[in-house]
């Protein structure tokens, strides 16, 4: 208690309490509300957070307002920012690459098929969706096949956001047994109707159904997608045409199966669109840009050798020429310098040269933009060697960073498969088992019978192998100790089918045993072979045994060394 607490004790006890009573009050205000995050991200009161006026809202205002500049710069980065371009091919190549094939894995047992029938089975189906999705006939376009459809919807979903793709029937020909068609168009044209010269409204509403529509999205009152509004041509074009837009139902009344895929990458729950995968470093990417071309520039400037004459009498009487013979002599005035070689020029009295540097391009460039494109590739999940394509660091370096990246790839891989591929198989199967191309009982009766023939893998291009010899007895050993398959070790290292290889190898050495020229049985280099050799060698004596004989000992270990 201070004077004036004891002051006013000693005239009125009651309002001496209520003083104490409010400053414990006040302690307590304070107490609660320096603890937590109010001392460090949340506080107000620090120098470095007042100003710092965050203001989050729906995904719909967050996203949505802001999707459009955030495509426009995307787009203006990737036809001008090397970085952006790098990082956007660099996850179109290892996700999809030449195209994300087919691997029928049914559910045998479930169905009750025989392994032999089961295989049987799914290597007609993949031969059939093979004959559909090799062939231009697929695209609605008729400009791309199917894998390369898949490249195009990866770079529209990483460079605008998200990839649209309409499910689109043709009548069958003789030439070409499916009617599917796959018709990718870019995200712009999903769009909220609106007149021309009239703003877009965010929460349009749909006169005929009363439903809220989120950018092109048209979804209940529940947040479930119901519908997308396609726009003819591209809403903002400044081509002179019609813009209409047609309302498309997200999945068919009868069957479900979806009529419009789009593929994105979700960040927040009730989110409809994507955001542009470039979008957290727009700002860093374009500055880089901007200060690359600043020393580029300077450093072609710098490459002009330039000299300044600084007189003390009348500056106009000073001439300078580039000359550098006498057939390019402008002038044999006495005021005139010129530069060739062996020139030597006599300067008046009063006369200097000064030789112009910029001190250009700066020392630090290659330092500075390494550090920035670290932080680039660390928001992006993209290592700054690969950004980069550096790989000056160690065999683990390169390796843990090159593990990283593709986990980030396989990720995204998964779920273009579940968003693109997949729906489009099924709706292929469903196609080829309706016109009896395929046999697949019980198919139309249940759904989980659907499912088991439906079940299916992607695969796409292997992460490679910086070491080949060591990732490959990391495969034999990973097989061994049962972690492991050689379906998936096939896959995962040389994005191959470890059946077809079985198939493969049995007809090379067939061939190569039919012209004499090694067992069939064990393949050269094989350790079937390696243990008939060792076999077939005659008994040593015992001097071959001393470890100090200078045998096969040096040379084992020799090879462990290496």
């Amino acid at each position: 208690m201070n004077i004036i607490d004891k002051f006013v004790e000693a005239v009125n006890p009651s309002a001496a309490l209520r003083r104490q009573n409010d400053r414990i009050k006040l302690e307590l205000i304070r107490s609660f509300k320096n603890s937590g995050y109010d001392e460090s991200g949340a506080s107000r009161n620090k120098n470095s957070m007042r100003g710092w006026l965050a203001s989050s809202k729906s995904p719909q205002e967050d996203i949505d307002r802001n999707i459009p500049i955030l495509r426009q710069r995307s787009r203006s980065l990737y036809m001008s920012a090397p970085l952006a371009v790098s990082a956007i091919k660099t996850n179109r190549t290892n996700i999809v690459g030449e195209g994300l094939r087919l691997k029928s894995t049914i559910d045998a047992a479930f169905l009750r098929m025989t392994p032999e029938a089961a295989a049987e089975w799914q290597r007609n189906t993949e031969r059939e969706f093979e004959l559909w999705a090799d062939s231009k006939f697929c695209d609605s376009t008729r400009v791309n096949n199917f894998y390369e459809i898949q490249q195009v919807a990866c770079l529209s979903w990483l460079m605008n956001g998200d990839a649209c793709a309409l499910v689109e029937y043709e009548r069958p020909t003789p030439a070409f047994p499916y009617g599917l068609r796959v018709h990718l168009i870019e995200a712009d044209r999903v769009s909220t109707p609106h007149t021309s010269g009239t703003a877009v409204n965010l929460y349009a509403t749909e006169s005929t159904t009363g439903n809220r529509i989120f950018n092109g999205v048209e979804v209940t009152d529940a947040g479930r997608v119901v519908a997308y509004h396609i726009c003819s041509t591209y809403p903002n074009s400044q081509l002179r045409a019609a813009k209409k837009w047609q309302r498309v139902k997200a999945f068919g009344d009868k069957t479900g199966t979806p009529n419009v895929l789009m593929i994105f990458e979700a960040e927040r729950a009730e989110q409809y669109r994507g955001v542009p995968y470039l979008a957290p470093v727009i700002e860093s990417l374009k500055q880089l840009t901007r200060y690359g071309e600043a020393e580029m520039m300077a450093a072609v400037i710098n490459g002009f050798f330039t000299v300044f004459i600084t007189s003390e009498g009348n500056t106009g009487e000073v001439g300078f020429t580039g000359v550098l013979d006498d057939e390019d002599r402008v002038s044999d005035d006495d005021l005139n310098y010129e530069l060739g070689p062996g020139m030597v020029n006599v300067l008046k009295p009063g006369e200097k040269i000064d030789i112009a540097d910029s001190k250009r391009p700066s020392s630090n460039f290659d330092a500075f933009t390494t550090a920035l494109a670290k932080y680039v590739g660390a928001a992006l999940e993209i290592p700054v060697e690969l950004l980069i394509k550096s790989f000056n660091s160690s065999y683990s370096a390169s390796r843990a960073a090159l593990l990283e990246a593709w986990k980030a790839f396989r990720m995204k891989r998964k779920w273009l498969a579940a968003d693109f591929c997949q729906p489009i198989y099924e709706i292929f199967l469903t196609e080829a088992i309706a016109n009896g191309r395929i046999k697949a009982p019980g198919f139309f009766l249940d759904p989980a019978i659907k499912k088991a023939y439906c079940r299916a893998q992607w695969n796409g291009p292997a992460p490679g192998m910086l070491d080949p010899v060591k990732e490959a007895t990391a495969a034999e050993k990973r097989i061994a100790i049962g972690v492991s398959t050689r379906q998936r070790e096939s896959i995962e290292m040389t994005g191959t089918d470890f059946d077809a290889n079985v198939a493969q190898l049995a007809r090379e050495n067939q061939l190569m045993k039919e012209a004499g020229l090694v067992s069939a049985a064990a393949p050269p280099g094989s350790a079937e072979e390696n243990k008939e050799k060792e076999s077939e060698k005659p008994d040593e004596g015992e001097e071959d045994k001393d470890p100090e004989s200078d045998g096969d000992t040096d040379g084992a270990e020799e090879s462990e060394d290496q």
